[in-house]
């Protein structure tokens, strides 16, 4: 990866964020022959993962060797990727955007691909940030065939808890849903967790209890340990919209089942922003998107992006071909068939 970026080039788009998303845009768009710069300040939020998962054909590949290969690949056909963060973005009057870097390096692009992800905002408990990506958890669909049949706890620390637990039961058996801070739940909400065999453990957690680098418990406020290998917890996701916001694109709640569980930027399917020219994929989008889903955004949206360009491609090529003169369909159909005619006139001599 690159450290610098050539400061008088233009690109047809700049892709901010290296991640599954960004690097997919960026293969599609550069085998589309488009010339492609990926800005990467290299923090992926699934770093503290040992493995991804569910990634149909590399199914528990590192994350960090995913995201090598993608950029191989996406470099293999000409992007450009380059280490850093875009931290503003204008528009620029004659069309395209400047991008701007911590560095003060700047850039200029004809569309823009922002595929920055979230923030994991995690519940502060002694414990919870050190083990995150490891044995504190959030996606059963990520993590939960690695915890299967063991004792998992989940912290009440968001309006999803009794939702994880009976989620989390389809992994275990053996869950324990700690209140902690959380309101008392409803009765209709007792009666599924009764249902289900999963234990409810009153009071505040305020550590979690680690031998040998692996979970053993979580401990309560009156100093009752409960064993646990595995705890999971509800993040608030925070989307990583800084640059978007430079460019009057706030972020809008997300909501999940009536409960705000954190932001994103709103798009249309393809990522399309209400911002023409500027596009989002990945997490920054859809908060709840896993690695192969992002993957698929970054692909979509780049197969749009590159649709606009033909578009404005063929218009400019239009307005040039027009020059000063109105345009005559008769004229352009005589022309169109003298061109045929002396192709034909020199296929017929050359046999």
């Amino acid at each position: 990866m690159s450290d610098s970026i050539d400061r008088d080039q233009r690109y047809d788009v700049v892709v901010l964020g290296g991640g599954a998303a960004g690097l997919s845009g960026a293969l599609a768009l550069s085998r589309a022959r488009r010339s492609v710069l990926v800005i990467d300040a290299g923090s992926p939020r699934n770093a503290p993962a040992s493995h991804a998962h569910n990634y149909l054909g590399r199914e528990g590949v590192p994350p960090l060797e995913l995201l090598a290969t993608g950029r191989a690949e996406a470099a293999g056909y000409g992007a450009e990727i380059v280490e850093g963060e875009a931290v503003a973005a204008q528009r620029l009057p004659g069309g395209g955007f400047r991008v701007v870097q911590e560095d003060g390096t700047a850039v200029e692009a004809r569309r823009l691909l922002v595929t920055t992800g979230l923030v994991d905002e995690l519940p502060p408990v002694p414990g919870v940030a050190e083990r995150w990506g490891r044995d504190v958890l959030h996606c059963p669909y990520c993590h939960g065939w690695e915890v299967r049949a063991r004792p998992v706890g989940i912290l009440a620390a968001g309006p999803m808890a009794v939702h994880q637990a009976l989620l989390w039961r389809q992994w275990t058996d053996d869950v324990v849903l700690f209140r902690h801070t959380a309101a008392d739940f409803g009765d209709e909400e007792y009666e599924q967790l009764a249902a289900r065999d999963i234990a409810v453990a009153d009071g505040e957690v305020i550590a979690l209890e680690v031998t040998d680098d692996r979970i053993t418990g979580a401990r309560l406020a009156s100093g009752t340990v409960i064993p646990r290998e595995a705890v999971v917890v509800q993040p608030r996701f925070t989307a990583r919209s800084g640059v978007l916001e430079t460019l009057g694109l706030a972020p809008t709640a997300m909501e999940v089942a009536g409960h705000v569980i954190g932001s994103h930027v709103a798009a249309d399917p393809a990522g399309a922003t209400e911002i023409p020219g500027v596009w989002v994929a990945g997490n920054v989008a859809n908060p709840m998107e896993q690695v192969i889903g992002s993957a698929a955004a970054g692909l979509k949206a780049a197969s749009m992006i590159n649709m606009d360009l033909v578009t404005e491609d063929t218009r400019r090529a239009v307005e040039a071909r027009r020059g000063p003169l109105p345009f005559s369909a008769e004229a352009e159909r005589q022309v169109a068939e003298r061109v045929l005619g002396d192709t034909r006139h020199g296929l017929t001599e050359t046999r």
